[in-house]
């Protein structure tokens, strides 16, 4: 889409304003609950120009966009039906609404997390969490979780390694994170597969016949 790359552009045109970090700051916050643009390319452009302010960086990053999960959190929780899904919707995120839900009642924060740390839509997860009212301490302490993962990985790589990890950070972030995300994730469903048993699959049946029905 010509407006979405047009969107894009300007975004990462801010890693060079004076206000650079106030700017990183607000698309953290804003990418949390409805906007399209994932942060992650403006946070490694700011740490290519300052790479010793990185893990700054990625701090700022975090907490912000644990904010703007709290946000979409609440717009799903008390504005759903006249904000949430028309802003799920506009996203083209609707059809994928039902399972989001699935999963979070199911597997609770591990759901948060997987989407914090993923390339997954963290919006979809944070408007769908508020609305079926997932305890709130939870939901944020596993989204703190899975924004510092991400985040903080990239702070970490330009605080240690400077300008050079940029093209590696580019092309292999978001799989590296997804890859841990999966072994982590993996490693409790195999162990609540071993002491659970029927229960566990009866959830997995569930969320099934929910993806197959969109």
């Amino acid at each position: 889409m010509t407006w979405l790359r047009t969107l894009y552009e300007w975004t990462m045109q801010k890693a060079a304003h004076p206000q650079a970090v106030w700017w990183l700051a607000f698309f953290c916050f804003i990418e949390s609950s409805f906007f399209p643009i994932p942060p992650h390319p403006l946070l490694g452009l700011m740490c290519l120009a300052e790479p010793r302010k990185a893990i700054q960086f990625a701090s700022i990053a975090t907490i912000s966009s644990v904010l703007g999960a709290l946000f979409g959190y609440a717009i799903g929780f008390l504005l759903y039906e006249t904000v949430g899904a028309w802003m799920l919707g506009v996203l083209g995120l609707a059809d994928s609404f039902p399972v989001a839900a699935c999963y979070i009642r199911e597997q609770g924060a591990l759901a948060v997390f997987f989407a914090a740390g993923t390339p997954v839509p963290f919006k979809l997860m944070t408007i769908t969490a508020g609305f079926i009212e997932m305890n709130l301490l939870t939901f944020t302490l596993a989204a703190l979780a899975g924004r510092a993962m991400i985040f903080m990985v990239v702070g970490i790589l330009f605080q240690i390694f400077g300008a050079p990890i940029k093209r590696i950070i580019d092309k292999y972030l978001g799989l590296l994170t997804t890859l841990f995300v999966i072994l982590v994730v993996g490693g409790f469903v195999v162990f609540t597969q071993l002491a659970g048993g029927d229960e566990n699959s009866e959830v997995a049946h569930a969320c099934d016949t929910a993806v197959e029905a969109q």
